[in-house]
């Protein structure tokens, strides 16, 4: 591997917090191990699995219809009657709730769904965190970031069959591992950069989707650092009730990245 001239202590001490975080993140009563159910919507309203009320797919939103006693909340105020959920595109949902579950009511590629978060899942239930690679100061890795003169609109497939997501491509970033040269095409993200990538141990001993790290901004030079030990999973990694992107096809890297989070099923 490229030594790079990062304090590995301190990218040791970063990573050992990020663990910290990743389990009380995915420990929440409503995160992504809590998920129950996905359920697609059609245009005439019909009830969802066990779920009150009866919903409907319309044209920039759902149609929610309840009485006061079926107990929904929305924002904190009854449904009683009918009521217009908007979704906009790829965002998070509308949260809808059912007594002590959260109901997502979204939309993803012009098609509406309810994803049910119970905090009683049996996924949640089992959860005492996710397994990982122990940290290797080898996968601490420096990089060049070259941006794209205008930003590109990347358009991926889905773990769902017919869906597609749109990212901002922003750049790419070039590495090397034990002298080759790799890249990878990086996202936009509020603090930095992000990349979506699969590697020869995908579907091996790390999940066989995609594994995502984030990137800290470039300096004024370009130069990034990748942490690889920070790789982690996507939520589709731990539920079949997630509508995860794949990666691009330029993110598929030959090498085996065996560093950050494995398969946790």
């Amino acid at each position: 591997m490229t030594a790079t001239t990062l304090d590995t202590a301190a990218a040791r001490t970063r990573w050992e917090d990020w663990r910290a975080r990743r389990t009380a993140e995915l420990g929440r009563p409503h995160g992504w191990l809590s998920l129950t159910g996905l359920h697609w919507l059609e245009a005439e309203p019909a009830a969802v699995a066990d779920l009150p009320g009866r919903w409907a797919s319309a044209e920039g939103g759902v149609r929610l219809l309840a009485a006061a006693a079926d107990g929904l909340l929305v924002e904190g105020a009854a449904v009683d009657g009918e009521l217009f959920v908007p979704t906009p595109e790829g965002a998070p949902g509308t949260l809808v709730e059912v007594g002590d579950r959260r109901v997502e009511v979204m939309q993803r590629s012009g098609l509406h769904a309810l994803r049910v978060r119970d905090p009683h899942a049996p996924a949640l239930a089992a959860f005492t965190g996710v397994p990982v690679f122990d940290f290797d100061e080898r996968w601490v890795l420096e990089g060049a970031f070259t941006p794209f003169e205008q930003v590109r609109d990347v358009v991926v497939g889905a773990v769902v069959e017919g869906l597609r997501h749109h990212q901002e491509g922003v750049g790419t970033i070039r590495f090397e591992v034990d002298g080759q040269p790799q890249e990878l095409l990086a996202y936009g993200a509020a603090d930095g950069l992000t990349v979506q990538f699969t590697d020869a141990t995908s579907g091996v001993t790390t999940t066989g989707t995609t594994r995502s790290l984030s990137v800290d901004a470039p300096g004024p030079d370009g130069r990034v650092v990748l942490d690889l030990n920070r790789a982690q999973n996507l939520p589709c990694a731990f539920t079949d009730h997630a509508t995860c992107p794949l990666p691009p096809a330029e993110n598929r890297l030959r090498i085996a990245v065996d560093a950050g989070e494995k398969d946790p099923r």
